[in-house]
């Protein structure tokens, strides 16, 4: 498998710089054609109106949406046409209720989706039904990217958060094309069972599967010396340098992850570098 697809997602104008730059980057180094979907969010749905507004609000915040996406594009097409890629820029509005499902159309047909994090004072609500329609209705892996991140075509050393889930497994074999042309990367395991077929070498068969790919991999195992698993992980990345994190997304179920944050939602507000996430 190789990434010819990429899709970008991008739903405002701050953060749109950083995403183009991010995922032209990356479509240049996998010689991938880049669609990038410009959304205008239109928020006329209750817990944003009082009920009865009239027919000229719902006009107007349907004209801003309309206005936000034709920006959005512009600027896009603007950064794409002084690039050699193959590309295409579609935009469109959509009400926030429906996001997900919108983000999921596109996505389905791309190989990964590109987006900006999720969480910050700065972001705004949308994002995080856009990650999660890409990953679930879309099936296809997500990177996030952090805040001011340094331009990454393909990553040179990869952290592999590795708890033998479905979904970290699925996570490992979504990101093979990075994995192999990687220098090194290292299977991450934070304080393994102490019972199970794998305790005596956790991690081995996830680097033998991985080392006939040709991968050059090293297994770090790490006790879970802070509160959180993602404190942890996100420690040790730094500690390697690691220029992005591989990941299986919501272990959980959704609901319990957003009212208790769980692991995934840690690691997007808080790693500084790029998390490839599958689900």
């Amino acid at each position: 498998m190789s990434f010819k697809t990429i899709l970008a997602v991008a739903t405002d104008e701050a953060q749109l710089t950083e995403t183009l730059t991010q995922a032209t980057a990356m479509a240049g180094a996998l010689d991938a054609h880049l669609d990038v979907l410009c959304i205008g969010v239109d928020r006329t749905q209750t817990g944003y109106y009082y009920a009865g507004m009239n027919a000229a609000v719902l006009q107007e915040t349907l004209h801003q949406a309309r206005e936000d996406a034709s920006g959005l594009a512009e600027v896009a097409k603007e950064k794409l046409n002084q690039t050699d890629l193959r590309w295409g820029v579609t935009e469109a509005v959509c009400q926030l209720a429906d996001v997900a499902r919108f983000v999921a159309s596109h996505a389905r047909f791309a190989d990964l989706t590109v987006v900006p994090r999720p969480y910050g004072d700065d972001r705004g609500i949308e994002l995080e039904p856009a990650v999660e329609g890409a990953l679930f209705e879309g099936q296809s892996p997500v990177i996030v990217l952090p805040d001011g991140g340094t331009e990454l075509k393909l990553p040179q050393k990869v952290a592999i958060g590795w708890n033998e889930s479905a979904e970290a497994l699925r996570a490992v074999r979504s990101a093979m094309p990075f994995l192999t042309e990687a220098k090194n990367v290292h299977i991450v395991v934070i304080d393994p069972p102490k019972h199970g077929p794998n305790r005596s070498d956790p991690g081995g068969l996830l680097s033998q599967f991985l080392a006939r790919h040709g991968v050059s991999v090293e297994i770090d195992v790490l006790s879970k010396s802070m509160p959180r698993v993602s404190d942890v992980m996100r420690r040790h990345v730094t500690d390697i340098n690691a220029d992005m994190v591989v990941m299986g997304a919501y272990g959980h179920s959704r609901f319990r992850e957003a009212i208790l944050g769980g692991a995934t939602r840690n690691m997007l507000e808080t790693c500084e570098v790029p998390v490839f996430m599958a689900h």
